[in-house]
């Protein structure tokens, strides 16, 4: 090659790199142009929190404008949105009678299905199914949302079969049975928390004599450690990093303890017993403050030590004052709690300090109802670190509000999806949507739909 040959070489190459350098500055320097992953429930810091930004910020009279809709079976389980795929799990019932009854379970034969569509169009890239006969109460299907982590993605089914896959194709890795591997007894209302990823480990409540959470290889499979004698209860493992210590926190039936998550050893524990064993909400923190909430009047809230793994107990709920939360979990911002009562059904703000009541209102869950909704529910996401608040209503209305310690501030609702369940003689969408892509992704027991955040503004 010559000296001139070799120049126009190099001046090509530069040229092409300052091309490339400049797209992918102009990339990170626009945050509009970053997506936001929402790999599990309640996004991939499980703080109920949605970063991306060129969203808009009203829902207008005519609405949002809907990308796709894809048929599906029942089931609770929210959604999960991950490199260009999204993770929906459901259950085809084949035979039984399916009724929603607290005090008894229903017996169905189906299957459970993992769907993974694709997020531009909702068609079906591949599935992972098995059959799993039913004996719960509220049979509508799956209640924990996909765990996506890398190249592997975890469901957790009812019945307690707990499966990881490849995301590629679905291959199966390895798979557990909290019945039969366990002994575990199944829930009323089947097994419910979400298992969490953290390093090389799942953490999933398994329930029974020393086995109340279980730590997982998660390559593999294999028991890292069992802890506590407690019931699997309904709340997902969550992990806290405080005090220059890392602490897994289990809120079940009995009590919210704190765990040192390379062993199980306990650091501390604090009783609380929700009726009917319904440990649900996760726990939640701000600060030094943490919440936790059971139904009707159970709550607590606890100062966190900063010096070492312990708490001091703050105050506890008492009625008519603080909020006491059922299927969805409240939020603390700037020392206010959001969250839906289980009592009133009523979206209620507390201040942290105290639990007195600010504010209170049943349109974010039932528009337009008067009287009190037991149960009720709304599912609270964060529109990153503003004072704008997403929420999926029981009704299938997504909603966007301001929330504040002085009022509740509508700017807008587009009604997604129809109610497809039945509570306290009530139809409801008791599903946590994903957010991802400037995109909404809903899912009641016949269909998921994607609708379209995006600003066109921006």
């Amino acid at each position: 090659m010559t000296f001139l040959q070799t120049q126009c070489s190099l001046t090509r190459f530069s040229a092409a790199f300052s091309s490339v350098a400049a797209v992918l500055m102009a990339f990170a320097s626009n945050p509009a142009c970053v997506a936001d992953d929402w790999p599990g429930w309640m996004g991939a810091q499980r703080d109920g929190v949605y970063h991306e930004t060129g969203i808009v910020e009203t829902i207008p009279a005519a609405g949002l404008k809907v990308k796709w809709r894809t048929p599906i079976h029942g089931g609770y389980a929210g959604p999960a949105v991950a490199n260009g795929h999204v993770y929906v799990f459901d259950y085809k019932k084949e035979s039984g009678e399916a009724f929603n009854d607290p005090g008894k379970r229903a017996n169905l034969n189906g299957k459970e299905r993992l769907l993974v569509l694709d997020e531009a169009t909702g068609k079906m890239i591949w599935k992972f199914e098995y059959d799993c006969p039913y004996s719960i109460s509220y049979p509508a299907g799956p209640r924990c949302t996909p765990t996506v982590d890398g190249d592997r993605v975890y469901i957790l089914g009812s019945e307690g079969d707990l499966h990881c896959l490849k995301t590629a194709d679905g291959e199966l890795v390895w798979q557990r049975s909290f019945k039969d591997d366990f002994s575990a007894e199944v829930p009323v209302w089947g097994f419910a928390g979400h298992p969490l990823v953290e390093g090389d480990t799942l953490y999933c409540m398994v329930g029974g004599d020393g086995q109340g959470v279980v730590a997982f290889d998660k390559n593999t499979g294999a028991v890292k450690w069992k802890s506590l004698n407690a019931k699997a209860g309904y709340c997902p493992p969550s992990m806290i990093h405080f005090a220059n210590t890392t602490q897994l926190i289990v809120f079940h039936p009995d009590a919210v303890v704190s765990l040192n998550p390379s062993d199980g050893s306990q650091y501390w524990e604090v009783p609380l017993k929700p009726l009917y064993e319904m440990s649900i909400a996760r726990p939640m923190i701000e600060g030094d403050r943490m919440y936790a909430s059971g139904i009707y009047t159970e709550g607590v809230m606890l100062k966190l030590d900063a010096d070492q793994p312990r708490v001091e107990e703050l105050w506890r709920g008492e009625p008519k004052q603080s909020v006491y939360a059922c299927n969805s979990t409240p939020i603390i911002v700037d020392g206010i709690l959001y969250g839906v009562d289980t009592g009133t059904g009523k979206l209620i703000a507390v201040d942290s300090k105290d639990g007195s009541r600010l504010w209170e209102t049943l349109d974010a869950t039932h528009l337009g109802e008067t009287r009190f909704l037991k149960q009720a529910t709304a599912f609270l996401t964060r529109v990153g670190d503003t004072d704008r608040y997403l929420l999926m209503s029981e009704i299938g209305d997504l909603i966007l509000a301001r929330l504040t310690k002085d009022a509740y501030e509508e700017r807008g609702r587009f009604h997604v999806l129809e109610p497809t369940g039945e509570a306290a003689g009530r139809d409801v969408v008791w599903s946590h949507p994903a957010y991802a892509n400037r995109t909404a992704y809903a899912r009641n027991d016949k269909e998921i739909v994607a609708v379209d955040l995006a600003d066109p503004s921006k």
